[in-house]
């Protein structure tokens, strides 16, 4: 078994080699501005623009804030099949006719982002989403909610418990996400989650603790 420390560093050197792929494309858009801080005509052709909180939880998993039009190119650079939304509200008819054009298939899980102490993250819920995400004809597949914080922290958690991550670097990784508005309860959710019911799902991840 990888022991934790293991399982981050392969978890980051993923993560790492993604962004230098996609390090060029990003930097156009520093280039696409001009001294005057102006933009140049054409400029947005190719600036990508990751989504609030963007990151790679493993390969061909990221999680990300709720991605908008500025970040449509970017989305395209991950060649994504699957998004999966954790917000209850209906999701925006300008980013669901992208995912329609692009052949990338929405799952919409509603988990209502309320604050502590009221707060009710559904098991069901959370254990239907994770068997998407387990799923790897799926991917690659990009995990959200509004900000990126709390919703998808809690079910990232749940991957790193099936990754047999232990709790402290579970909780570290929440909280880098997480901030200043951390969750006990949300720490405490992921914690107690019963992954059982989900062993059987096959875990094909690179930092994966078998």
């Amino acid at each position: 078994m990888q022991s934790c420390t293991a399982a981050q560093a392969q978890a980051q050197a993923n993560a790492l080699s993604l962004l230098n792929n996609l390090a060029p494309k990003i930097m156009k858009l520093d280039n696409s501005n001009n001294s005057n801080g102006q933009s140049f005509a054409g400029a947005d052709d190719d600036v990508f623009v990751p989504p609030l909180n963007f990151a790679m939880v493993d390969q061909g998993i990221f999680r990300s804030g709720f991605p908008d039009s500025a970040n449509f190119s970017f989305l395209k650079s991950l060649r994504l099949r699957t998004v999966i939304c954790l917000c209850p509200e209906p999701y925006p008819e300008v980013t669901s006719e992208f995912l329609k054009a692009n052949g990338i298939k929405l799952y919409q899980f509603g988990i209502d982002g309320c604050k502590e102490p009221f707060v009710n993250i559904p098991d069901d819920t959370v254990r239907e989403a994770l068997k998407v995400v387990l799923d790897v004809r799926n991917h690659p597949v990009l995990i959200h909610c509004k900000r990126g914080k709390h919703r998808t922290g809690c079910l990232v958690g749940c991957i790193r418990r099936l990754q047999k991550w232990c709790l402290s670097s579970v909780f570290d990784e929440y909280q880098r996400f997480a901030g200043a508005k951390a969750r006990v309860s949300d720490q405490r959710f992921i914690e107690l989650f019963d992954i059982s019911c989900l062993k059987s799902n096959p875990l094909s991840f690179s930092c994966s603790g078998k």
